[in-house]
Formats: C-alpha cells, structure tokens, sequence
C-alpha cells in the first residue's frame, strides 16, 4: 500500500534569531530531508525573524510539523495540510501565549467544527455572549487574532518548496 501525499505550507510568522536553525532542523526531521530556508526581518516582532516553507508528503506531515515546533517559548508559526484522498486536511496555530490550536480543513478552505462544539455553544442558555465566545473558542479566533499582524507583515516574502524524500 501506498501512501497518499499531499502538501501544505509550514508559516514561522516569528522566531528569535538564535531559534532559526532549530527550527530548520526540527522541520528536516519530519521531512527527511535537510531544511534551509530564506529567512527575513518579520517588522511585526523587531529582533525577529520570519519564513515561509511549502512541503510535500504523506497524510500527517502537518501534524508532525507542528508537534515537533509544538510549547517553543517566543515561536509563532501556522502549519497548513491540504485535504487529500480520504482525508480533511488541517490548520494548527499556535503562539507562546495561547499554545496551539488545531482546524479541520475542508476541500474549500472552511474551518469544520465539530457538532459537539456547536451543541455546547447552543447550551449556553439564551446568553449570546457565552454562545459568542464558544463559537471564537471553536473556531481559533484568538489566535487569528494573535496571528493577523504577523500574517500580514509577511505578504510578500519568498517560499521554497520541499520534497519528501523518505
């Protein structure tokens, strides 16, 4: 049996300069392969850097990429995975303050929440101010929200590609 392989892009939307080559080495792990990549000032986080690396693999990858960079004091980074045969594909975010946060991904790019999630925010008992937070809560508002000016302040930089090898 084979495996599916599918693609996604790893964002570092800030590190400290003395984490670059950890995290490069963090990433080749997953990936089986040695990571170099283009690093840039990140003007939303003076002092720090920024980077983009797309990759190709097996089902998972993503998963393990955002493990592997997972409770790294100062680290903000996104990893994405596309849906593939059999498989939604995933979204995690995280950031020293929130910790990480985990998305299903439909074929279209939608956050898929889970019906244990929205029948917990409908229990809110008519406050919509508690209904309001549970949905944020599902959906990793907080974390877009964290995220936005670091996202935004890398428009524009490079991306390499990486190849599974392994």
């Amino acid at each position: 049996m084979t495996a599916v392989i599918t693609r996604g892009v790893l964002f570092i939307h800030s590190a400290p300069r003395a984490l670059a080559p950890h995290v490069e080495w963090a990433a080749g792990g997953v990936l089986d392969t040695r990571v170099s990549c283009d690093w840039t000032d990140q003007p939303a986080a003076p002092g720090c850097l920024r980077t983009e690396l797309s990759w190709q693999g097996p089902q998972g990858t993503g998963a393990r990429l955002a493990s592997a960079l997972r409770g790294w004091a100062h680290l903000r980074y996104e990893v994405t995975e596309e849906p593939s045969q059999g498989c939604d594909g995933g979204r995690w975010s995280h950031t020293p303050e929130l910790g990480i946060f985990h998305a299903v991904i439909d074929v279209h790019g939608n956050n898929l929440i889970p019906e244990d999630r929205i029948r917990d925010a409908l229990d809110a008992g008519g406050d919509l101010t508690q209904m309001r937070r549970k949905l944020d809560l599902a959906l990793g508002q907080a974390w877009d929200d964290e995220l936005e000016p670091f996202r935004y302040a890398g428009a524009g930089a490079p991306v390499r590609w990486l190849h599974q090898v392994g």
